[in-house]
């Protein structure tokens, strides 16, 4: 047996204290009882309470509140085996993982926020598959499609300038690897996602996203930067800040945001630019874009349930529950003990009750 939310389990440790604070109100009743004055006239006013039937309310109100912890805790045994069949579409990321994505003028850098970004994509995602190309001067699938995200985050994560070697920033071919990672035998709608600040050295990036459309592939862009520009911090081996990039001539690099490029390659592939911002409101437009595009099976996953047993413990609760409101708080006496009782009160004997 196992248990979905354990910590309420630990509420059954209370369960002795319950039943020590029944017992005290128990002795409180009876005391009070004994100050109202004679014993006798006191027997006579209570010799029909059902003691009895109170301590098994007592009982079955702890049983009740045991249950209900029990029940709460989600108690699961069994297992059952489902085929899932699912639906989606295929997106390819491509990731700019050149230094001028180390840029600052999006917080805490580009390359930081865009990783962000995708995560947050992945969560969104549900069924669809994803994979990622990172690119500079050259581009390879860092991860082929695939649904299996948390996988890919851990991929995500180590895409840093210095995984490519080449130095530069190659659209183009970045995109041509990423229509090399799709499926095209299925009949989803495929969809790239390029995020760059734009800058390309090389490569005719918009035809590249016309031969994608010419296949049915849409290009989404994300564009993360400034078009006034920023520096390009650079690092020693320690990790440390050891000022900015500069050229031949020692002038400090700006990397520029490109967003006519962008918004050029977006068009062509029949998809829609994005500019980065604080808020990541480009993600929510992206995704409506994505939610439109046409879905297909995908895969079919074996998934194992655990069967959900919580009913039971609630029903005994239920019963319990019932069961203590039924039982009477007064015992009905018949007319020969009545005619007892009344004999041995006038003797001045006190009453037996059976039931104390």
């Amino acid at each position: 047996m196992t248990f979905v939310n354990p910590i309420f389990l630990y509420g059954l440790f209370l369960l002795p204290l319950a039943f020590l604070f029944l017992r005290l109100a128990q002795r409180r009743r009876e005391l009070d009882l004994a100050r109202l004055g004679n014993p006798i006239l006191v027997q006579r006013l209570s010799s029909t309470v059902n003691w009895r039937g109170r301590r098994w309310q007592d009982a079955l109100w702890l049983v009740v509140l045991a249950a209900l912890l029990v029940a709460l805790a989600r108690p699961q045994w069994g297992s059952v085996t489902e085929m899932v069949q699912q639906e989606g579409i295929e997106v390819m990321v491509a990731l700019d993982v050149s230094t001028s994505m180390l840029a600052q003028d999006v917080k805490p850098d580009r390359l930081s926020r865009a990783k962000m970004e995708i995560s947050d994509l992945m969560d969104q995602l549900g069924g669809d598959e994803i994979g990622l190309v990172a690119f500079s001067g050259a581009s390879y699938v860092q991860v082929p499609l695939t649904s299996d995200y948390v996988t890919a985050r851990t991929f995500l994560d180590n895409a840093r300038p210095g995984v490519i070697s080449r130095p530069g920033t190659a659209i183009a071919d970045a995109i041509q690897t990423a229509m090399r990672g799709f499926n095209m035998n299925r009949s989803s709608q495929k969809a790239i996602v390029l995020i760059t600040d734009g800058e390309d050295h090389e490569g005719d990036a918009v035809a590249m996203a016309q031969t994608a459309a010419d296949q049915g592939i849409r290009i989404y862009t994300i564009g993360f930067g400034s078009p006034e520009g920023e520096p390009i911090p650079e690092y020693d081996s320690q990790g440390a800040a050891a000022g900015y990039k500069t050229d031949q001539n020692g002038e400090v690099v700006l990397s520029r945001l490109d967003e006519p490029t962008l918004q050029q390659i977006a068009e062509v592939g029949n998809g829609q630019y994005y500019r980065a911002t604080a808020t990541g409101s480009e993600l929510e437009a992206l995704l409506g874009e994505l939610n439109t595009l046409q879905t297909a099976e995908m895969a079919s996953v074996v998934n194992v349930r655990r069967i959900e047993r919580f009913q039971f413990f609630l029903l005994v609760g239920l019963a319990a529950l019932i069961a203590a409101e039924l039982i009477p708080d007064r015992v009905v006496r018949s007319a020969r003990r009545k005619v007892a009782e009344k004999r041995l009160a006038m003797r001045g004997q006190p009453v037996a009750d059976s039931g104390r």
